[in-house]
């Protein structure tokens, strides 16, 4: 595994939608793995692909290190409800942070790293963070939903 470079705020690569992943090969789960370890090297709990130079829609979430490791390839929101607000931070965008208004349940599909059909369902934390990755396929950075953005101090964090 690999430890990628993490793209900030100001490239061009943030702010493009992503294209579909073809085919799930060695290839993508080799940049799945780089993913996590990028992620895990900057304490993040979720990597899109895009965030590394990578403009695919398919992105990584592990809100708990000792927790599971969500990978969706190709992912699809299927439901969402109620409302939370809350702060958010990303790692293309480091040192700061803001207040977000994202859906409290949500449920995503996709594909694994093995190609096969996966379902996820999750609320408060999960769903932000399926949310938030979920828009950078989509080229949207959490800067431009967010009110309050400010420099997280290191109390803060």
């Amino acid at each position: 595994m690999a430890l990628r470079k993490i793209l900030t705020e100001g490239d061009e690569t943030l702010t493009k939608v992503c294209r579909p992943v073809g085919e799930v090969t060695d290839r993508i789960r080799m940049i799945l793995d780089d993913m996590a370890d990028t992620m895990h090297d900057a304490n993040g709990v979720g990597l899109a692909a895009p965030q590394v130079g990578i403009p695919r829609r398919m992105f990584i979430v592990q809100i708990d290190p000792e927790g599971p490791m969500y990978e969706l390839i190709n992912p699809e929101i299927v439901e969402t409800s109620g409302e939370q607000y809350g702060e958010e931070g990303c790692l293309s965008v480091p040192g700061y942070v803001g207040m977000v208004k994202r859906p409290n349940y949500v449920k995503i599909k996709g594909l694994d790293r093995n190609g096969d059909s996966v379902e996820y369902e999750g609320e408060e934390l999960l769903a932000r963070a399926f949310m938030h990755e979920y828009d950078h396929l989509d080229g949207i950075l959490y800067t431009k939903k967010a009110d309050d953005i400010h420099y997280a101090d290191s109390e803060e964090e």
